[in-house]
């Protein structure tokens, strides 16, 4: 059972890694990717909050080191993976799960972002320069997480993880 669950996640890395160069929206300092708010919920849906934010963190770490994130990366993707994997494991939804990545990563991780920018990185940038693009990444990677979710596409990935 673990190693299924280590083999998904592994393969959500991967997918969040390779994507990161390929599907972003520029918005000023930070980079958006609505492929890592999908990953955020189905590892949240498929593996439970743990493995969700531990996915988030893996994926914010790799993609700085290969240059194609930044700081900014760490406080949205994890904060929504979080409330993501809570949201789903008390409410036993998707868009439960849809809502908390939204709220997690469009609200507080937008005003985190904010905070990093402008101690860490000496931005001028108001609060709610981050929130927008930041909730549009996210409502679009909810969008896809949800429909290959309903889709039963991943049901069988879901069985075989123990859910």
């Amino acid at each position: 059972m673990q190693v299924r669950k280590l083999t998904s996640a592994a393969l959500l890395i991967a997918i969040g890694t390779l994507s990161a160069h390929l599907i972003y929206i520029p918005a000023g300092v930070s980079k958006c990717f609505p492929v890592q708010h999908a990953i955020n919920v189905l590892g949240a849906v498929l593996l439970g909050p743990d493995y969700a934010v531990a996915i988030a963190f893996i994926i914010s770490c790799l993609r700085n080191m290969f240059g194609t994130g930044s700081l900014l990366a760490f406080p949205g993707s994890m904060i929504g993976a979080l409330l993501a994997g809570l949201a789903y494991k008390r409410w036993q939804s998707i868009p439960a799960a849809m809502a908390g990545e939204v709220f997690g990563t469009g609200i507080l991780g937008g005003l985190v972002a904010w905070l990093i920018a402008s101690t860490l990185l000496g931005s001028k940038a108001v609060a709610w320069f981050f929130i927008p693009p930041f909730l549009v990444s996210t409502i679009g990677g909810s969008i896809i997480a949800g429909l290959l979710l309903k889709s039963g596409l991943l049901s069988q990935l879901k069985m075989k993880a123990g859910k």
